[in-house]
This record gives C-alpha cells, structure tokens and sequence, in this order.
C-alpha cells in the first residue's frame, strides 16, 4: 500500500512538471508569435510609410507628361475659344472659330488630302514590312546585316531625305527619270505634277518607313512558337493556310501595335511635306498639319491655328478607338 502510494505522487508530480514545462513553452510560443507579430506590422507599416520613394522615380516621366503633353493639349484648347493675333491681345471669341471652320473649304480640302495620304501609305508600306519580315525571318548568312539596312531609311531625318528625293524626282537630271529613259519610257514631272506629287511624296514616306515596321513584324513573327506551325503542317496545312490560320492571326497585337502608331504618325505629316513640294503644287499636297503651320505662322491666326489643331486630335483619337475596337475582339496576346 505504502509503495502504491508513493509510485501515484511520483506519477502526479512528473505530470505536474510536464504541464509546466507546456505551460512554458507555450507561452515561449505566444512570446515569439507577438513579437513576429509586432515585427512584421512594423515592416508593413514601414513599407506604407515608404511609399513616397516611388513617387520620387515616377516623378521625372510625369513632370513630362504634364509638362509636354497634357499642359499643351489644354493650352491649344483654351486658344481655339480665342481670337489671338500674336502681336494683339486674345479676345475670347468663343465657339466661333469652330462655325468658321464648318465653312472653310481650304481647310476641308486639307483634311481630304490628309485622308489620300494615309491610305496611300498605311496599307502599302503595312504590307511591305510584313513581306520585308516574312523573308528576313530566316537563319540564313548575312540576314542581320540586311535587317539592318532596311532600317537606315527610318534613322535619316525627313527633311535630309526630303532634299535628297527632291533630286531623284527631278524631272530632267533625276535618277528615276534617267532610270526609266533606259527603257523608253518618259517620267512625269513628279513634284510639279498635281497628279503625281502626293503619290511621290507618300512613296517617300513608305520607303523611310517600312523598315521600321518591319523590325516589329520580325519580333512577332519570332515570339510565335515553333510548335503551332508544326502542328498545322502535320495536320496537312500548306504554306498559305499556315500564314492566313496561323501566322496573321497571332500577330494581331504587332499589327495593331504598326497600325495605330503608323495612322497616327501619317495624319501629323509635316516635314516631308514641308521639304519636297511646300504644298504645291496648286495645294495638292496641302495636309492638316501643313495647313495649320500656315494659318499660325504665315497668317498668325493663331486661335483658328489651335482649333485646327483640336480637330485634328479628335479625329485621330475616333480612328483610334475605332482600331482599338476592332483588334481588341480579334487579339490574344496568350500563346501559352
């Protein structure tokens, strides 16, 4: 009896210091989850408070937005309300520069010889940067050294090529002239010629530029995967339906990307213009941009300058979501 009493208070004490020893630990535990606790509140509560460093890197590209884009697109707006002459002070005039607009025909015609140029260049030069990429995508000797000749065009300012086509389009010692004298055949007049200016002067602008697009055509062609177009074959696909059910389809988000940037960049045409016919002949190479240059600085009208300059931005901003819409339905940009 006595050994059974003594084994049960041996027992009750080891159970007492094991539920010590718990006791300890837990409250170890609770200890180390408090203070994780109170570290890890001090680190989001650091984090939050070290937020305003990236407004400190952010900063710099947004001063430039709000100085150089934003500031201007609202000062042009204010303008188009005015009647500023540069040298007099601006008298609001309010909607009327926009009714003087509605009845200007020298205006409508530029924005129709705007209208001629872009589809002049924008299909053509689209096309032939997607061919220049089709056929540079290729490991083949010496492909690098032609992709980049294609693009020394686009590297060259437009005003230096300007003066620099001016003379291959001259109707008498001009190359293409001579060029086609070889085979009988007599050049027109090019940049004298209403009938041929505007052509000549798009083809100038498709030549500088479709190395350029091309650049983007071959980064897509190559991001597309191998596989895709193995299958396709193995499924018996020829060379065409390969590129119309495989190719083109994935290269939506370039060909949008081309598109947009291209429409853009064709209806503020200036330069080129500027440096290879003034306008002329007879105004028939007379763009938006170019008409706007005049009525500022030839006229100083500059309040109907700024509203010329307002409806050219809603027109190129409707053209582009009008493409936003279209390739946004047919783009995928998950080739996974």
């Amino acid at each position: 009896m006595t050994s059974r009493t003594a084994r049960a208070a041996m027992g009750a004490a080891a159970a007492g210091e094991s539920r010590s020893a718990a006791g300890r630990r837990g409250a170890r535990g609770s200890g180390a989850q408090g203070s994780g606790a109170r570290r890890s509140g001090g680190r989001r509560s650091g984090a939050r408070g070290s937020g305003w460093h990236a407004y400190l890197f952010v900063a710099p590209s947004l001063f430039g937005v709000l100085a150089f884009l934003l500031l201007p697109m609202v000062i042009v707006l204010v303008l188009s309300l005015f009647d500023w002459e540069l040298l007099s002070d601006p008298q609001f005039v309010g909607l009327d520069n926009y009714r003087r607009l509605a009845g200007d025909g020298q205006t409508w015609h530029s924005l129709w010889v705007t209208v001629a140029y872009v589809l002049l260049c924008i299909p053509l030069q689209t096309v032939l940067a997607l061919a220049l990429a089709l056929g540079l995508n290729r490991r083949v000797k010496g492909v690098r050294i032609y992709r980049s000749l294609f693009v020394v065009p686009w590297m060259a300012t437009p005003i230096a090529l300007g003066l620099i086509w001016n003379w291959i389009f001259d109707p008498r010692d001009g190359a293409l002239n001579s060029a086609l004298a070889l085979i009988g055949i007599t050049g027109p007049d090019w940049l004298s010629d209403p009938a041929w200016a505007l052509p000549a002067v798009a083809l100038v602008s498709v030549w500088q530029q479709t190395g350029y697009n091309m650049l983007f055509f071959l980064a897509g062609l190559q991001g597309i995967p191998r596989e895709l177009h193995d299958a396709a074959a193995t499924d018996g696909a020829t060379t065409a339906q390969r590129f119309w059910r495989v190719t083109l389809p994935l290269l939506n988000p370039t060909m949008f990307f081309v598109t947009v940037t291209n429409l853009i960049g064709a209806f503020q045409v200036f330069d080129t213009v500027y440096a290879m016919t003034d306008g002329g002949p007879g105004r028939s190479t007379e763009v938006i941009n170019f008409r706007i240059y005049q009525t500022a600085f030839k006229e100083f009208d500059f309040g109907y300058a700024a509203t010329l300059s307002t409806v050219l931005f809603l027109i190129i901003f409707v053209v582009t979501m009008a493409q936003v819409r279209f390739f946004g339905k047919r783009t995928t940009y998950d080739l996974s």
